[in-house]
């Protein structure tokens, strides 16, 4: 019977790897030997909390060996690991405590102490990770659940809604070997750098996930990489993969670090939202090294679309990754033809089973096997699968559709432009128009000028329809912390500021 903590750790040890580094940390490494004896101290130490099969685990921990080890042990014991952002308000942990009802919550003591008692009341057990281990020597065979038994629920960042438990089983855990062996060549000598945390289904799967089943080396760190420490950390760690979003290659590209500090990297790896051909391109000539696009989900853990090495091109995600299946249908759900656009479905051996407690989601989403994105997508000439945004960023002017990655692109083509947004909003007669907001470069000089070269550069190269009502100079674009930009914060902010404005204009008239 399959488990998939077996599968990971001690399948890896009986192998012959038990010397070899599972983990990099800013203390040190970890041997898999280590890291599964540790993993048993976790585990029994659930077990001696009344954890038992089906029991949910809450993990609020930073990235690191208590994060691995509090995973993987309530996977070994049959209960239910729930990886939560640590970032996340309290108001939002209560309703995710709520909806899953955790038997124990294993955080850090600074965490804990800043929820406080009223966001955990309800939850049987509360501890920090040392609290929670057991003895040394502890011994706890992989309990035989079965392939389809539930191992993570993941939850979804909220960024179309009210975050939703996707729930994935202990095949769905290792079966991301498609891609990682097929597209970016994972070997036991690499060494694997997330940006981007564990609790985000694209890490848990390549940061951790895929280098155990690898029997590679995870480099985790505690503190959240930033553009300005991404150097110190390549050159602490020396990884040979590293994986990130396409705000973070931005932002690494305008702190200036050099190439010297990607040394170690033989690879790149992008997800989470589109890639901007001019970010891939800016990448490339300083670094000399591809960025491959791709695409998961929550609910797939691992990658499905993907370029490959050798074969990337500028604004294209690839292709389906070996062991997938894709397909673009329109609004009826039938396939669109060659060159039109469509709304990916894939058909994945990690798809999650459906969501917790959401019948009503899971039939909008879930086809049988077959998992509803929600991407819009193109196949070119050349058979590279073209992202046009997510179908519900898209929106009508004068009867025809904007895809706001088209106008982002042109607007980051400005060299004082380190990021854009596109939404479409209600202006004063009711009517959906586009508004861009773009976050300067360093170097961008005045505000006033940078929009007015924006609208000229708009004027010639974006159809009027699809031309924005107004350039916004923002400090900043607002993000989940999964780098996923949040559209429905810059459409509410654009409604805000037109309700002011009408009301001061009927205060002056009075």
């Amino acid at each position: 019977m399959l488990n998939a903590a077996g599968t990971l750790l001690d399948e890896a040890v009986r192998e012959g790897h038990g010397a070899r580094p599972a983990l990099r940390t800013s203390t040190g490494e970890v041997s898999y030997a280590d890291l599964l004896a540790v993993v048993q101290r976790a585990a029994e130490g659930l077990r001696a909390r009344g954890v038992g099969r089906g029991d949910r685990v809450g993990l609020l921990l930073p990235d690191g060996l208590a994060w691995a080890a509090t995973f993987l042990g309530a996977v070994r014991i049959g209960a239910v690991a729930m990886p939560l952002n640590t970032r996340l308000p309290g108001a939002g942990l209560v309703s995710l405590f709520a909806d899953a009802r955790p038997r124990v919550l294993v955080g850090d003591p600074s965490l804990l102490a800043e929820l406080g008692d009223t966001v955990t009341a309800g939850i049987p057990h509360v501890l920090s990770f040392d609290a929670l281990r057991a003895r040394e020597g502890a011994s706890v065979a992989p309990e035989p659940v079965g392939p389809d038994a539930m191992a993570v629920w993941m939850y979804t960042s909220g960024t179309t809604g009210t975050p939703k438990a996707a729930m994935h089983r202990h095949r769905n855990l290792v079966a991301g070997h498609h891609y990682a062996q097929s597209i970016v060549g994972l070997r036991a000598d690499d060494r694997v750098l997330a940006t981007s945390r564990l609790f985000f289904a694209y890490a848990l799967g390549n940061a951790l996930l895929n280098p155990l089943l690898a029997r590679a080396t995870a480099c985790l760190t505690a503190e959240w990489p930033t553009a300005e420490t991404l150097g110190t950390l390549l050159r602490e760690h020396r990884p040979t993969l590293l994986f990130s979003v396409p705000t973070f290659y931005a932002r690494v590209l305008a702190a200036g670090v050099t190439a010297d500090a990607m040394a170690s990297v033989r690879a790149c790896v992008s997800a989470g939202e589109r890639l901007p051909a001019e970010v891939y391109r800016a990448w490339r000539e300083r670094f000399g090294l591809e960025i491959l696009d791709g695409i998961g989900a929550t609910e797939t853990i691992f990658m499905v679309l993907s370029s490959r090495a050798g074969a990337s091109r500028p604004g294209t995600t690839g292709g389906p990754v070996p062991g997938s299946e894709a397909r673009l249908l329109d609004a009826e759900g039938r396939p669109v033809a060659a060159g039109q656009q469509g709304v990916l479905w894939v058909k994945t051996p990690s798809v999650a089973a459906g969501y917790w407690g959401r019948p009503e989601d899971t039939r909008r989403a879930f086809d049988g096997e077959w998992f509803r994105f929600g991407d819009v997508y193109y196949v070119d000439a050349d058979g590279h699968w073209v992202h046009c945004g997510r179908q519900d960023d898209l929106f009508k002017v004068a009867g025809q559709w904007v895809i706001p990655s088209e106008v982002e692109a042109v607007a980051l083509r400005h060299p004082g432009v380190l990021e854009a947004g596109l939404v479409g909003a209600e202006e004063g007669t009711g009517l959906i128009k586009p508004f861009l907001f773009v976050v300067p470069r360093p170097e961008a000089g005045d505000a006033a000028r940078l929009t007015a070269e924006l609208g000229e550069r708009l004027a010639r190269e974006v159809p009027t329809y699809a031309r924005p009502r107004e350039v916004r100079v923002v400090a900043e674009l607002p993000r989940t912390t999964t780098g996923k930009l949040q559209r429905h914060l810059l459409r509410r902010l654009v409604g805000i500021d037109r309700r002011a404005a009408a009301e001061g204009e009927a205060s002056g008239n009075e």
